[in-house]
């Protein structure tokens, strides 16, 4: 029994995997005429949906940091479709009933919840003549914040009026429906409907709360007016660039509307093939983390009034003030005007002695697998080289990592926080991004990490889930200019919240001042924004893409990363690569991939418009 059980399970779980992927879009589905009827049905089901008991505003989820999220599978046969698209909003554990199945009372699975405030548990009208999933959920119901998801002709509902918990029933029972009622429930679409006809004394005809959107929603391209067929060139010059060798894998994520139309995955971790990239994949976002974690810590003290642009340095960090650098202001190193010199190759400086192959107390610092650092080589050497380089270029832009090694330790100076825990408390966790953060190998295995390079010189080892930047490695992994992982779900999560002028989810991060003030061009010497790359007015660049609007912001990695948020178009476009693997490849910029694909997707939603 257990092993048909098992067989069944893996079944269910490729068609619902393939289900999944046809709704963001994938090999399952591409032309036109599928993806409308599609919508025609997702359309179908969001319509009918009717949510209840909300009496407490408890729905679309909000305050994501303070809860913690389970989802029980009693057997619902839908269910990994179902907990897939919970996962896009936040961090939910899936849990099974399934070894407790013999029991009497599942006790023992609400044993299991003890970490878990909030869980979410779906259900169809059939399951719910069993008396013990009901008496669990009620049981369940007195201590934690449950959310039911019901599927079927409705006639249980009556089962459930002594049941106070939210349920969002949806009449139909489909692979569909599983990835539609999650998005409601977290808001990425919308509660509008009523009961058309009553079902108990308490469900009569008309209950039902409505709500609005506050989340991503993740549909097909009709759903935002974009033909799926003029996003198939995305597809050509993605497998353009696997057959090139521009990088082992690729993930492309587009989101119009704030609606996620596009999210697929190109080639494998390595060239051997042996592994296929998922959407889900975690990379190392290189730069990207000067956008995703130094900036936005910056622009939270900035409106906390804890932190002055036109202040030196010096006033700051206390260990400039003898330095170069002390009369140096914040906002020149924000633009990368500070005159700093660009990098400085700390690894060259690492001599036999300056690290060992198991950790100590002497070598604390960890590099990589099988490589830790002598104590002190950040804050004795890297840190002190830093502060006393040679100011040499003030006034004109010249891009340079040193001035986001600075605004770390200004951001830490002020928060007396880590910046890997500022960020993570202050915008990953509320915003329900859960792979984002430092150090993924603390909280995911290899397999889930993209590897970077086989480094055959400074750490002689194949860096999986170990930031690829080597001054960032040296600090231990953690730094303002490098050392952020992600999955390009996480990234749109976070792009889109500013493209909303800093709202999200039903939380304000940032005033819409804020967002403008920082991703606006703020300097007469160059490009640039506050911390963010911008769109080169110089048309004949075609920085970065030739028909990205003037109003384009984001950041690109030297990894092989491209973030781009375009307010012109409403759009978020998100390019994650590994193309320094095996070692690094000049290819995806002699090929211009991540411009092709910029333009191969402005042009269809330009389409879409006329």
């Amino acid at each position: 029994m257990e092993k048909k059980y098992m067989r069944r399970s893996s079944l269910a779980g490729i068609f619902a995997v393939c289900l999944v992927a046809i709704f963001t879009l994938s090999a399952c589905a591409q032309d036109h005429k599928k993806n409308e009827n599609r919508l025609k049905i997702i359309n179908e089901i969001s319509k009918n949906l009717v949510l209840l008991n909300n009496q407490n505003n408890f729905i679309p989820v909000t305050k994501l940091a303070e809860k913690k999220f389970a989802s029980i599978n009693l057997g619902f046969e839908h269910q990994i479709a179902f907990d897939s698209l919970l996962n896009k909003y936040a961090d939910v554990k899936s849990l099974s009933a399934e070894k407790y199945k013999d029991s009497t009372t599942l006790n023992d699975l609400a044993d299991d919840l003890k970490f878990y405030n909030t869980v979410i548990i779906s259900i169809t009208d059939q399951m719910a003549k069993n008396s013990r999933y009901l008496n669990f959920i009620s049981d369940l119901a007195q201590h934690k914040n449950v959310v039911v998801a019901l599927f079927g002709d409705g006639k249980s509902l009556s089962s459930f009026d002594n049941i106070a918990a939210p349920i969002v029933w949806s009449p139909q029972n489909s692979q569909e429906a599983a990835m539609v009622a999650p998005q409601l429930i977290f808001g990425g679409i919308a509660a509008e409907h009523t009961l058309t006809k009553g079902f108990s004394a308490k469900y009569t005809a008309g209950s039902g709360y409505k709500t609005t959107v506050t989340r991503l929603k993740f549909t097909v391209p009709e759903d935002a007016g974009v033909n799926v067929e003029d996003l198939m060139e995305v597809d050509k010059i993605a497998q353009e660039a696997i057959a090139g060798k521009a990088a082992p894998g690729i993930v492309v994520l587009v989101a119009k509307d704030g609606k996620v139309i596009y999210n697929k995955a190109f080639g494998s971790h390595t060239y051997d093939n042996l592994q296929a990239d998922n959407v889900s994949d975690i990379f190392d976002l290189a730069s990207v983390t000067k956008t995703t974690a130094t900036t936005p810590s910056v622009m939270r003290l900035v409106e906390q009034n804890k932190l002055k642009l036109d202040t030196n340095v010096g006033f700051y960090i206390p260990k400039a003030r003898n330095t170069p650098m002390n009369q140096i202001n914040v906002r020149e190193v924000m633009l990368h005007q500070a005159g700093f010199i660009p990098f400085i190759p700390f690894h060259n400086y690492v001599k036999e002695g300056y690290y060992a192959r198991d950790s100590s107390a002497a070598f604390p610092t960890k590099v990589a697998d099988n490589y830790y650092v002598k104590k002190g080589f950040f804050s004795d050497f890297m840190w002190p080289k830093m502060l006393n380089s040679p100011i040499k270029t003030r006034g004109s832009y010249v891009y340079s990592d040193i001035s986001m090694y600075v605004m770390q330790d200004i951001v830490e100076q002020i928060t007396e926080t880590p910046l890997e825990k500022y960020v993570v408390d202050n915008f990953y966790t509320p915003l329900g991004m859960h792979t984002a953060g430092y150090l993924p190998r603390n909280r995911f295995t290899k397999e889930q990490i993209v590897p970077t390079e086989d480094d055959k010189v400074f750490r002689k080892t194949l860096l999986e889930g170990y930031v690829h930047d080597q001054g960032a490695a040296l600090r231990g992994g953690v730094a303002g200019h490098a050392g952020l992982f992600g999955n390009a779900n996480d990234l749109a999560i976070y792009y889109q919240m500013l493209l909303n002028k800093g709202t999200y989810g039903g939380e304000q991060y940032f005033t819409p001042q804020t967002v403008d003030t920082f991703t606006s061009k703020q300097s007469d010497v160059s490009r640039r924004g506050l911390g963010f790359d911008r769109a080169d007015a110089d048309l004949t660049k075609k920085y970065p893409s030739q028909m990205a609007s003037q109003q384009t912001y984001g950041h690109t990695g030297y990894t092989g990363i491209g973030v781009w948020v375009d307010p012109n178009r409403n759009l978020v476009y998100i390019f994650l690569s590994n193309r320094v693997h095996p070692g690094v490849s000049e290819q995806l910029g002699r090929l211009n991939i991540r411009p092709r694909i910029h333009d191969a997707i402005n042009k269809a939603v330009d389409k879409a418009v006329k």
